[in-house]
């Protein structure tokens, strides 16, 4: 019903409009007639004169009322100036020529007038829209990242680009926000436009809906309504993209931040708790050895003597992987390196750690006898130690345990091998994660989570990797690998 109402309004105001324009235009054309005729001038200068006014009125006011001056033009020359005089000779071919040679200066004059002021008020909202953009862009830079980014952007857009309603689906935080006056049906438009993943222009309502892409997909919807161009439209769209995508990246960091510092804190009590069990565990050992040595104990007495002293070294060496997990982190750690023989290294480790039943089981292969690297000693040590540990723990009893080290390219690659429980895929990342341990090991098998995340730590300060290959009938493997020429920190 709106549209005819417009029309009646509208059409009256433009007739109106043409005939008081053309009525000032055939006063210029009487005023020149009456001079020109009191002053008898010849019919070639008043035609110059009246063609001059036919090209004023159609360029500042249109193709019809120069129109209807020109008609007017070529009476007045038959009539005041072309023979016979005060007589109308419609039929001379000059009235028909000069006729026709107003109306075209008219048809064109006023065809180029309207081009140009197309262009000029185009150029002018272009400029308009330009400057909104920038001001909408300037001001979501200045957007609160703590706080969802839809109801900031549904406000700047509807106060900057005067649009009377605005909807902004966010499909990362999943909530649609709006703002003007939608109708019942028309709440959750924004996100119906996400779920068809398609655009759409309404001219009937002027309602603009546009899917907000990003480099890994789509984001949201934006859904526009008011009198702006889709260009404009589609560059809001690419606005309220980067504006979710920036307060994404924002979440993203904070919670890296957060994990960060919640590792440091957790670094930082692992650390103070290795140092005030240490000294207390000590003097426990030292008694218990006191006691050893002694004498003069019961077979009770010295087998509960024998046992504290046991597990009194077990929670030292608990107390010593905290100290090591506090402290070894990627980058940060003053790496004493040295040239080690891998295959001595491994004997070594094989006869402090391990008794003689264990090491019968052990099979050690290493590609050369004479293979070196450049490394920490002690914490390439407490790798084997540990690999070799959850080998001997987790293998199926009397079954073989195999020790290799080869050169692959420009990395040494050592693995511990053994047949016994698989690890599972899910859980073949994060059992090097501090204090994860997979939950079918929980109870068969006790375990702090510690050890192997030390071991990945002190891989990665070689600038090294871990990793684990596991399977039913191939059995488990885990691998170290480090760099020939490792790099000194500093």
């Amino acid at each position: 019903m709106e549209i005819p109402i417009v029309f009646r309004w509208v059409e009256p105001q433009r007739s109106f409009r043409v005939l008081w324009q053309s009525l000032i235009a055939w006063a210029g054309i009487t005023l020149l007639t009456y001079c020109g005729f009191v002053l008898r001038v010849n019919p070639t200068t008043i035609s110059s004169l009246f063609l001059l006014v036919v090209v004023a009125i159609a360029s500042f006011c249109g193709f019809w009322q120069a129109s209807l001056t020109s008609i007017l033009a070529v009476a007045c020359l038959d009539y005041f100036f072309m023979p016979p005089v005060l007589r109308f000779n419609i039929t001379d071919q000059q009235d028909w020529v000069a006729l026709l040679t107003f109306e075209v200066t008219a048809l064109v004059i006023s065809r180029l007038t309207a081009k140009e002021l197309r262009s000029a008020k185009d150029a002018a909202i272009h400029r308009a829209g330009m400057e909104q953009l920038y001001e909408l862009s300037r001001n979501s830079l200045w957007m609160d990242l703590h706080q969802p980014p839809g109801p900031q952007l549904v406000v700047l857009i509807q106060r900057i680009f005067g649009a009377r309603a605005v909807a902004l689906f966010d499909k990362n935080l999943e909530r649609q926000d709006r703002i003007g006056d939608w109708p019942a049906d028309e709440q959750d438009l924004a996100q119906e436009c996400w779920l068809r993943d398609a655009g759409q222009d309404d001219r009937v309502t002027e309602t603009a809906q546009r899917i907000l892409q990003s480099g890994s997909g789509s984001v949201g919807a934006l859904v526009v309504r008011g009198k702006l161009s889709p260009l404009v439209v589609d560059a809001l769209a690419s606005l309220s993209a980067i504006a979710i995508n920036r307060h994404k990246s924002f979440e993203k960091e904070e919670e890296a931040d957060a994990a960060r510092r919640g590792e440091q804190l957790r670094a930082a009590v692992m650390d103070a708790l290795g140092h005030e069990f240490k000294t207390p565990l000590t003097t426990v050992q030292t008694a218990s050895s006191g006691l050893l040595e002694l004498g003069g104990l019961t077979g009770s007495q010295h087998d509960l003597a024998k046992l504290i002293e046991g597990e009194t070294a077990r929670l030292s060496e608990l107390c010593t992987r905290l100290l090591l997990t506090a402290k070894l982190e990627p980058f940060q750690v003053g790496l004493q390196t040295n040239e080690a023989n891998i295959q001595e290294l491994i004997s070594e480790v094989l006869q402090s750690q391990l008794a003689k039943e264990v090491r019968d089981r052990i099979d050690i292969a290493v590609e050369d006898p004479a293979l070196s690297v450049s490394a920490d000693r002690g914490l390439l040590t407490m790798i084997l130690t540990q690999y070799i540990d959850n080998a001997r723990k987790y293998s199926e009893p009397n079954t073989p345990i195999r020790i290799s080290a080869r050169i692959s390219r420009t990395e040494l690659v050592i693995s511990v091998h053994n047949f016994g429980s698989t690890i599972r895929i899910e859980d073949r990342e994060r059992i090097f994660d501090r204090f994860y341990r997979a939950q079918d090991m929980i109870d068969s098998v006790p375990g702090t989570g510690i050890g192997l995340s030390v071991v990945r730590k002190a891989a990665e300060a070689h600038h090294g990797h871990v990793w684990v290959i596991s399977d039913d009938k191939e059995g488990t493997t885990f691998f170290v690998s480090l760099p020939i020429d490792v790099r000194r920190n500093q």
